[in-house]
């Protein structure tokens, strides 16, 4: 036995039957929807509670952080659109026309996280057309926090159920 046989059967290729990927998909998500604009959300929690020094330093790190990615989306917001269109467009290949459930497992995270990363930079946008501070800012922050757990649950919901289809249809063995 090769050591390439080794890893193989240690690491399971079949992505919805490995827990590592599942484990994966929880750390993304969780990630995501702490992580809003770039700002931790408990900051935004610490602000409305407290308010005071703590709403201070929120409205900094958001307004540093809604101008990086603004910056961004002005400088190179054509190439990474078109990037990643490419990589959705080849993974939505390889995942529904040819059927490689990597590229199904790859698919249903990062359909989903483009999306968000869309509505983030659209929030961004807001928040600076209205030069939104205090209050109007925990409020852009903690809704774009709410539909970034809605998206999450319903990606998780459909990735377990074509993870269970897939699993189901396979079978134990692959065959």
């Amino acid at each position: 036995m090769d050591w390439y046989t080794t890893v193989f059967e240690q690491i399971d290729m079949r992505s919805f039957s490995n827990l590592w990927y599942w484990i994966a998909l929880a750390a993304v998500w969780s990630t995501t929807s702490h992580w809003v604009l770039g700002v931790p959300y408990d900051m935004v929690t610490r602000a409305r509670r407290f308010g005071g020094q703590a709403e201070a330093d929120l409205d900094r790190i958001a307004r540093i952080n809604v101008s990086r990615m603004l910056y961004i989306a002005q400088v190179s917001g054509l190439g990474l659109v078109s990037l990643v269109s490419m990589v959705l467009t080849a993974l939505v290949l390889l995942a529904v026309w040819y059927g490689v459930e990597f590229a199904q497992a790859v698919l249903l995270m990062a359909l989903p996280l483009s999306l968000v990363w869309a509505l983030s930079f659209g929030t961004a946008r807001r928040i600076e057309l209205e030069d939104a501070t205090g209050e109007a800012l925990q409020r852009r922050l903690t809704r774009q926090r709410t539909i970034t757990q809605l998206i999450g649950i319903l990606s998780i919901f459909v990735t377990a159920l074509w993870g269970m289809y897939k699993n189901l249809d396979v079978g134990p063995l692959g065959g």
